[in-house]
């Protein structure tokens, strides 16, 4: 996944696949889905994404991993 923030028009588009989008579901007022034509999800974009979320949240991430997982590795 991928997170675009565009602080100059506020808003908030998270990539998630390579698939190129072939429509747009509003679920909500500035909250948009891109779909491919199966169904698949392709990006969400939230418009006046700052009075929607908090950005500083969203832009930072913990990554969690499965201990048991590194143990099968190692």
């Amino acid at each position: 996944m991928k997170v675009h923030y565009d602080e100059e028009v506020d808003a908030l588009y998270l990539s998630l696949g390579d698939q190129k989008p072939d429509g747009v579901i509003e679920i909500a007022e500035g909250i948009n889905l891109d779909t491919t034509t199966d169904g698949k999800l392709t990006g969400i974009e939230i418009l006046k994404a700052s009075q929607k979320i908090n950005i500083n949240t969203i832009l930072s991430y913990t990554l969690e991993l499965d201990k048991d997982i590194l143990k099968k590795i190692a």
